[in-house]
Order: C-alpha cells, then structure tokens, then sequence
C-alpha cells in the first residue's frame, strides 16, 4: 500500500505551551516521529497561537529539510489552515507563514477562531471564487494544495473545478458514527466520495478523530493517499509511548 501517515504536532505544542519554556520540545518529538517511520508532520499554526507557533513552523521546515539531506528519507511537511487567516498580533498571517517555508502540502481548513478544532470542510459553493487565486498562488511556488471537505458529491466536483491537487475527507462524522456502533452507512459515503474524487482527478488524504479502532475499517476504502492523525495518536502515546504508537498507525495505514 502505497498510503502515508502524518503525524499532527498540535497537542505536543498545546501541552508544551501550557507552562512556561520549551517542554516538551517539539522538535525532538517531531524526530522521534520521523525516526519512527512516520511519512510526515502536519501543523496547523492557527491566529490565537493556541499551540503551533509561527517560530514552531520555521524550526520545523529546517528540522525536514536537514533530515532530507542528511538521511535521504523523505520526509513531507503539511502545513494546514485558514487561508483567510489575516495577521493578528503575533501571527503574520496563514498565507504568508506558507509563503515563507514552502511546504510539500497545504491544507486549506475553513475553521474559524471560535471552533474548538476543524469540524468541517468548505462550502465551494460559496468560497470557490475567493480561495481560486490563493490556489493558483500556492501551486504556482510547487505547492501540492489540498482542500479539506466533507464526503459530499457536488462539493467534491467543485474542487475538481478548482484544479487543487487533493481533497482530505473530514472524518470527525465516521469516526462519531464509529463511536455509536452505527458507521456502516456513513461509511459508504465516504467509500463513495472517495471514488468520485479519484475519477474527478484527485488525491484523497483524510483526516480527524481517526484512532487504532476505527482506521482499520477506513483504510479498506480504495486509493487514499495520506492520513493526518494526531489527537488520538498522542493520547496513545501516553500509554503506549510515542514511537510504539507511531509504529501501530503506521502498520495499519501501510495494510
């Protein structure tokens, strides 16, 4: 199987930004990540700096350009949020963060501030003329763009409209579904969102509350190329430690 998992930083900085100083060190987490087998990082700096920074982003993209260079292992950094994120404060703006450290993929997320986390994916219908320049934008620095969607027919054939690269199929409603022992049905609108993007042309990554129990199940869907997990992978990693945790979502998203 040709699928990869990145791994989300988000709660690694959460917890270190809880406390004064730099524990625990991201960057040591994110080579333990790597070390561990993990295909890439994911982070998503957002405008409250509630955990990624803009410094974490820059310390990043240097730490996987060395590991490139000094190992030769192919590491992808995704960098994911709102394009519409404007500087505030501190933070120097969504885009220009991308801008200034070129990732392999960006993931384009329409969360706002008052959302706890993403919990949902765009509505092309009503964004598709604004988000256009940002997508050519990207692309044209070598830039694989990324939409975060829900599995949803229409949605999905307006992204193929925008010529992005990938859609990353929000699974926060699988994954509830899972939950309450009643996912087969949703589980079938993923399988077919999945295939429709595939024939429209696109990548399909996924990604939100995906865990040990319910990843199984959803890797059987045909073709997908990326899983972001990091949530429960790190809550995992508290019983499991981190590079035991990293192996047995790598195992399961590898078949």
């Amino acid at each position: 199987m040709n699928r990869s998992l990145s791994v989300n930083l988000n709660k690694i900085a959460l917890i270190r930004n809880s406390r004064e100083g730099n524990y625990p060190d991201l960057l040591e987490h994110a080579k333990v990540c790597i070390q561990s087998g993990a295909d890439g990082i994911t982070v998503h700096p957002r405008p409250d700096l509630r955990h990624i920074t803009p410094e974490d982003v820059n310390d990043l993209s240097g730490l996987i350009l060395n590991t490139k260079i000094s190992i030769n292992k192919v590491v992808e950094f995704n960098i994911e949020g709102n394009p519409f994120a404007a500087k505030r404060h501190n933070y120097p703006g969504f885009l220009e963060i991308v801008d200034s450290v070129k990732p392999d993929q960006c993931t384009l997320v329409p969360d706002t501030l008052e959302q706890l986390t993403s919990d949902h994916g765009f509505d092309l219908r009503i964004n598709s003329d604004k988000l256009f320049p940002i997508i050519s934008h990207l692309k044209s620095l070598g830039i694989r763009v990324c939409l975060f969607m829900d599995p949803d027919i229409e949605q999905i054939r307006l992204a193929a409209e925008l010529e992005v690269d990938r859609i990353e199929l929000f699974t926060g409603p699988y994954a509830a579904a899972w939950r309450q022992k009643n996912s087969s049905s949703i589980f079938d609108k993923y399988f077919t969102a999945a295939r429709t993007a595939n024939e429209l042309g696109l990548g399909v990554n996924a990604g939100h509350d995906l865990n040990l129990e319910n990843l199984p199940k959803f890797c059987t869907i045909p073709d997908l190329k990326e899983f972001s997990i990091g949530h429960a992978l790190v809550v995992d990693a508290i019983s499991m430690g981190l590079k035991k945790a990293i192996e047995s979502y790598r195992c399961i998203v590898k078949g």
